[in-house]
């Protein structure tokens, strides 16, 4: 814990170096041009290096490494075609079985998006920044890493949405779905949360919402539809988290403060709006939905671009430090939370290996394998 802390620690501090709207000269790079390339490679380098160079971490690790051996045995295996092809590829080129690699390969496309979609769309890239590692999104990525590649895919995309540029929009939506299926549902999703919606609008889709708490037998059977794997699965458990729904509420309330003042007129912050909206109405309406967290966080997934965005816009000094502070705290709250829950069988991302000083073998786990 004492390592993940001090990354989190100097990552931050770097970021709080670095300026995503430095002021441009021509024909000439700035200091704060040149700290602002420094500081990103450092930050990247540094949470690179502890993702690619993890060994038997995450909950899923040992899974991954069985399915990539029987998809390069062309067996059967529930992954989608991308991630079967990038592991082919690897493998066959590596000449043995090397799954370091396939792990580095995803930790190197995840963590460049994040990083990539942070600067480019922030307004404020040191909190945002700080976000991203204290709600425990960067120590994620060390499980199910199909889909915190996708999660980084659809946050880069928001800018897509916001700039109404579909083409992209869908194009990058598809790709993500090559790796995680899942992704498919963020295109009708973000697209609902573009449209500027009106009150008996809001108040139909506030009735249709009702609907999930009396037919979740169609529901369940439509999602089993689209993912048959789930059936008689420990997935069709469903379940909520009162810690999100109560994000979601604290993200709502203060946002309607400032919703007529700012984000009524703003395509971009009225995009968070709706995200955020929809991430509530998902969590409160449809718990029994098998994994409804996976789908909510490709919606809030956008606070770590709204808080800041929502801080710009209080105009009391005073108020805005107060604010910030609030959402500090909370956010280390979780960061301790998080952290906690470190050990246990369903995250496994405590205690850290690294393969550099682990002594595993894979025929344990080929054998666990076959044995199950």
């Amino acid at each position: 814990m004492i390592l993940y802390l001090t990354v989190a620690a100097g990552t931050v501090l770097l970021a709080c170096m670095i300026n995503n709207r430095p002021v441009l000269q021509p024909y000439r790079v700035t200091r704060q041009q040149m700290c602002n390339r420094i500081c990103l490679l450092a930050v990247f380098l540094i949470l690179f290096a502890l993702s690619a160079c993890r060994h038997d971490v995450g909950n899923d690790y040992a899974r991954y490494v069985s399915f990539m051996h029987l998809t390069y045995c062309n067996a059967y295996v529930p992954t989608e075609v991308g991630f079967n092809l990038l592991t082919k590829v690897i493998y066959t080129v590596s000449g043995f079985e090397n799954y370091l690699l396939v792990f580095a390969v995803f930790s190197f496309v995840t963590i460049f998006l994040f990083i990539l979609a942070i600067y480019e769309q922030s307004d404020d890239f040191p909190m945002t920044f700080f976000l991203f590692m204290a709600l425990g999104y960067y120590f994620q990525t060390f499980n199910t890493v199909r889909y915190y590649l996708a999660l980084a895919i659809a946050l880069y995309s928001m800018k897509f949405v916001i700039r109404r540029q579909w083409g992209r929009f869908v194009l990058l939506v598809l790709l993500g779905s090559l790796f995680h299926k899942s992704m498919i549902v963020v295109m009708p999703l973000f697209f609902l949360a573009s449209i500027e919606w009106k009150k008996w609008q809001l108040m139909l889709a506030g009735l249709f919402c009702i609907t999930f708490l009396f037919f979740q037998d169609f529901y369940l059977k439509a999602v089993l539809f689209l993912y048959p794997t789930y059936e008689n699965t420990e997935y069709l458990e469903g379940g909520t988290s009162y810690i999100n729904i109560m994000r979601c509420a604290a993200v709502l309330a203060l946002s309607l403060i400032y919703y007529k003042k700012s984000i009524q007129g703003s395509r971009r912050l009225r995009f968070y709006f709706y995200l955020n909206l929809g991430a509530l109405a998902l969590y409160v309406f449809c718990s029994f939905l098998p994994i409804i967290s996976r789908i909510g966080y490709y919606l809030t997934i956008s606070h770590i671009l709204f808080l800041p965005a929502l801080l710009k816009e209080v105009g009391n000094e005073k108020l805005r430090k107060f604010l910030k502070l609030g959402m500090i705290l909370a956010a280390l709250l979780y960061l301790a939370k998080f952290m906690g829950r470190a050990y246990d069988d369903n995250m496994r991302i405590l205690p850290y290996r690294s393969f550099m000083f682990d002594d595993m073998l894979d025929t344990k786990w080929m054998g666990n394998w076959m044995a199950d």
